[in-house]
């Protein structure tokens, strides 16, 4: 007991440690979901082009788009059940390999057939990564300092849109016709086959857990075990272990409402960013790719400053809910201004923002209560809820752009989703702040 408590009393040198690990483990994890989720989303920008090669309708690449969101969903609990057993290292090799060759035989397809096929087969490919890197972040960052680290790996998937789209647009541009290839062949291409190297690399630079590390002393281990032994009062009594009892728990399913909205929300925009700067009136694939970083970039500086926020005053469901709602107005402005670029990007940078800066403090909120089995089903689960509401929801926004003529429609309904998450997740996780729930209540 003494020595544990002379290990946590210095508490510069848990941060020292915390910088340390996140130093080592954040810039790996956050080029992997770099990777991931351009490989995801430069179907927006290839979009511009393919379609109209294959003959494709907005509708037909709407369901394409979604269909990704069914092999991820369905393959999302067993994948992270499996890591749970033969760890992080050899989970991450088998998905970003997986991944990154499949991303690579999208160059391939001639059909929509084909483009069907291969949204699906790389959602299974991806399925587990996501919530897998959630739970070896709370295998090795303390509670209370997750919120700051889970921000800046998620960070990563506004980084894609600094970078991915910048990179896309170049590819479209330069390289159409070099070897008898169009540029959006290219581009899958080269985007994709560095994830499956990506994921070599994954494997022989992570530790598993906080006890397999190397490059961490023997002290060190101890102080950073110490930290962990330090849980938040609020969350130590209202634990589920068991999947079984997290299922029958109001907050999974209320968090699950607010993934659901982020997800969508978040494939939304890479989805259909392209296509409403060109409906604004932007005709170059290279200049659309230049401008779409922009709102990505301020998103990353919004993301970080909620998510040390939320860490310095501990609280997680509001500094997770009031972004997503500001982020309803962006979509709400994109409606009237959808015919003005310089005003459609500044709505796309409110959506952006918004739905960047709840992701930190709310990707923190299921280990709060979720341990064991239940940390590694659970996490999966409400990932899958958030697949599941993005198949749903280019779908019907392809539906609705083909049927009516009008994007703005699919604009009406993105602001309705984003409104509707945070407010279930409030209403639903409210005891979590009052820490009045009883474990096992």
């Amino acid at each position: 007991m003494s020595a544990q408590f002379t290990m946590t009393a210095d508490p510069g040198e848990g941060d020292r440690i915390f910088r340390k690990v996140s130093l080592r483990l954040a810039p790996l994890l956050m080029v992997c979901y770099l990777l991931n989720y351009i490989d995801r989303s430069n179907i927006g920008f290839a979009k511009l082009a393919f379609t109209r090669d294959l003959g494709m309708s907005e509708a037909a690449y709407g369901l394409g788009a979604g269909l990704f969101y069914i092999g991820y969903s369905l393959c999302e609990i067993p994948s992270n059940m499996l890591l749970r057993r033969i760890g992080a290292r050899l989970t991450l090799l088998r998905i970003m390999i997986g991944w990154g060759l499949c991303a690579t035989l999208f160059a391939f397809m001639q059909t929509a057939a084909h483009y069907y096929i291969l949204r699906i087969l790389l959602g299974i490919a991806e399925a587990g990564f996501f919530p897998g890197v959630l739970l070896f972040i709370s295998y090795w960052i303390p509670g209370p300092r997750r919120a700051r680290f889970t921000a800046m790996f998620m960070s990563a998937m506004a980084l894609s849109g600094v970078i991915g789209g910048p990179i896309s647009g170049l590819i479209l541009t330069h390289m159409d016709g070099i070897g008898g290839l169009k540029g959006w062949q290219w581009m899958f291409i080269i985007e994709g086959l560095p994830s499956a190297l990506m994921g070599v690399v994954t494997y022989f630079m992570l530790a598993d857990r906080p006890a397999d590390a190397k490059w961490l002393s023997a002290h060190e281990k101890a102080v950073w075990q110490a930290e962990f032994a330090r849980k938040d009062a609020r969350s130590s009594a209202m634990q589920h272990a068991s999947f079984g009892a997290a299922l029958k728990d109001l907050r999974f399913w209320s968090m699950a409402a607010m993934a659901i909205s982020l997800f969508a929300g978040a494939a939304g925009v890479q989805l259909w960013l392209p296509t409403i700067l060109r409906g604004a009136g932007i005709s170059s694939i290279g200049m659309i790719g230049l401008i779409s970083a922009g709102p990505f970039a301020l998103a990353v500086v919004v993301q970080q400053w909620v998510a040390r926020r939320s860490d310095r005053f501990g609280e997680r469901r509001w500094h997770a809910a009031l972004p997503c709602l500001i982020s309803t107005l962006g979509w709400l402005a994109l409606i009237l201004v959808d015919h003005n670029w310089v005003l459609s990007v500044v709505a796309l940078t409110i959506v952006v923002a918004g739905i960047m800066g709840g992701t930190g403090p709310f990707w923190a909120m299921p280990s709060r209560y979720l341990t064991g089995s239940a940390a590694a089903g659970g996490l999966a689960l409400i990932a899958m809820s958030g697949g599941l509401g993005s198949f749903i929801s280019p779908t019907i926004v392809g539906w609705l752009t083909t049927m009516l003529g009008s994007l703005k429609f699919g604009f009406l309904y993105y602001a309705a989703l984003m409104a509707l998450g945070p407010t279930i997740m409030l209403w639903g996780t409210a005891k979590i702040e009052q820490g009045a729930l009883r474990a096992g209540e």
